[in-house]
């Protein structure tokens, strides 16, 4: 299994920052290789990527979150990969926000990319989008502010409806 750990600063609260990483269906916005996001229900997501010209679908299951704390994962069937974002308050409009990333991988192309730092480029880059994206939002295009626990859902926060976004 490879590891790849990120950090970045965005000058946005850490409530925006959170609940726009709880609009799954919006990572094709600023993650390269996304295709697709579809949520399923408050813990089930599938995923569409297109990697080096690799295309994968593959289901993942939210299987912690705490509302400006962090959302982890894991996937459920195709490439083996899980994490943890999290989200520290760096001041009333400052967050910085940490990524890990557990997975593996597959065939001789992915192997050497890890090996050569590539995965964590990728995934430095797409921080750097989201930075970009969150800042000229200012706000999030929606969110979801129940916990997941184990799997099991509370779904007593707030949620609203995404919005539009401007591109």
């Amino acid at each position: 299994m490879a590891t790849v750990n990120k950090s970045i600063e965005v000058d946005v609260p850490i409530s925006v920052a959170y609940n726009q990483w709880t609009q799954f269906e919006a990572f094709p916005e600023f993650m390269n290789g996304v295709e697709a996001v579809e949520q399923i229900d408050e813990t089930a997501l599938h995923f569409s990527t297109n990697v080096g010209g690799v295309k994968r679908e593959y289901n993942a299951q939210i299987i912690e979150q705490a509302p400006d704390s962090l959302v982890s994962w894991a996937s459920v069937d195709g490439p083996r990969n899980g994490g943890t974002v999290r989200f520290e308050p760096l001041g009333p409009a400052r967050t910085r926000v940490d990524v890990e990333i557990v997975w593996e991988p597959e065939g001789l192309a992915e192997k050497a990319g890890s090996a050569l730092g590539v995965d964590g480029m990728r995934v430095g880059a797409d921080l750097d989008k989201f930075k970009k994206f969150i800042e000229a939002q200012g706000h999030a295009t929606g969110a979801w502010r129940g916990t997941v626990s184990g799997g099991d859902v509370d779904d007593t926060g707030e949620s609203t409806r995404p919005r539009s976004i401007d591109i």
